[in-house]
């Protein structure tokens, strides 16, 4: 099979990735296809508590859609919330969908944080990117 082939059957599905091992100090060592040690990729940092934040935005959403819950007040007091919090985690629920797979992912930018995205956010995703993007 070539290299990066894919090959498919009924049941089955196979995909071949480039990679080398070497040998460096007694260790083994594996290379990624662009020949960077692959310790050295930098890892996801998955943000627990943005992540928690768009999970309740999301949750809230759909339960005043459905009815659930006429008002965002009727809402905060039957989580027992202050309702000024309850609509700041609501607009996360308008967060560009590349946002919020990034933070899902743990690709966020570093110095990216909560506070960040409950501050007053464009409600126009490309507007989103921007002022993000801005933040570096």
């Amino acid at each position: 099979m070539a290299k990066g082939a894919v090959l498919h059957d009924a049941d089955s599905l196979t995909v071949t990735v480039p990679m080398t091992f070497t040998k460096r100090g007694g260790r083994k060592l594996v290379l990624a296809p662009n020949g960077v040690d692959a310790r050295a990729m930098p890892r996801a940092r998955v943000d627990s508590t943005m992540v928690k934040a768009l999970a309740r935005a999301h949750r809230w959403k759909r339960m005043l859609d459905s009815g659930d819950y006429p008002t965002v007040q009727d809402l905060a007091n039957a989580e027992e919330i202050n309702s000024s919090y309850v609509a700041r985690v609501l607009r996360l629920s308008l967060l560009a969908p590349a946002i919020v797979e990034a933070i899902l992912d743990g690709r966020q930018p570093p110095e990216l944080q909560l506070e960040d995205l409950l501050a007053r956010l464009p409600v126009e995703w490309s507007l989103q990117h921007e002022m993000l993007r801005g933040q570096r």
